[in-house]
């Protein structure tokens, strides 16, 4: 059993490789899947403030809130590649991660 990232742990894990996912499962999915360009803006406004917030943890609520909205809870269409399913988890672990006080 693994034992439960703390938010700053996922940020230092995953942000560096969503940072270049994001982008690229936008440009191949977007056409079929325009959900995902909402899933681009919000990633990119959780972003920016983890990254102006400092050694503070921002205040992240209503952009995990809409994420979960838009992707449906984090579920994966069945007819996406890997790199989607993984930016799709690696948000959901964020989340949990977020939400854990």
């Amino acid at each position: 059993m693994s034992k439960q990232l703390t938010f700053s742990e996922v940020i230092k894990k995953h942000f560096p490789i969503l940072e270049q996912y994001v982008p690229i499962v936008e440009r191949v999915h977007g056409g079929s899947h325009p959900e995902f360009y909402e899933v681009r803006k919000l990633f990119d406004e959780i972003n920016k403030k983890v990254k102006n917030s400092g050694s503070e943890k921002p205040e992240l609520s209503e952009e995990f809130a809409k994420l979960r909205a838009v992707t449906d809870n984090y579920t994966v269409p069945g007819d996406v590649c890997e790199s989607y399913e993984a930016v799709y988890k690696m948000l959901a672990e964020a989340d949990t991660a977020y939400q854990i006080k």
